[in-house]
């Protein structure tokens, strides 16, 4: 089982980035899938959260109107859109796919946006 996160840098604020999750070794498309993140000193945190047929989202509250996560079954893939980004958006982001006693995690990638 792999998940695995690309598509972090640095940003300046206000700008954009695209976040892919690549998933391998399960049925990605039986899951729901989510982004969390974590910042320096902080614990790791709900981001965006998205149902498997991808019908239903979630954000958390910080995020709403700026982030969306959306996925491709076909290709095995969870993506998070990043617009508007703030300097506190600066975290490492992880992605996870969870269901009954199956928890799955990536290594993660870092966004650093700049003031």
């Amino acid at each position: 089982v792999q998940l695995v996160e690309s598509g972090g840098g640095l940003v300046q604020a206000g700008g954009s980035l695209r976040l892919s999750c690549a998933a391998s070794g399960f049925t990605c498309s039986s899951y729901p899938m989510s982004w969390y993140r974590q910042a320096p000193g902080k614990e790791r945190e709900l981001v965006a959260v998205i149902s498997s047929a991808g019908g239903g989202t979630n954000y958390a509250d910080s995020v709403k109107g700026r982030f969306t996560i959306s996925r491709d079954n076909a290709k095995n893939t969870v993506y998070l859109q990043m617009n508007s980004l703030k300097p506190e958006d600066t975290a490492v982001y992880y992605c996870n796919a969870a269901k009954w006693t199956k928890d799955y995690w990536g290594k993660g990638t870092l966004v650093t946006v700049s003031s």
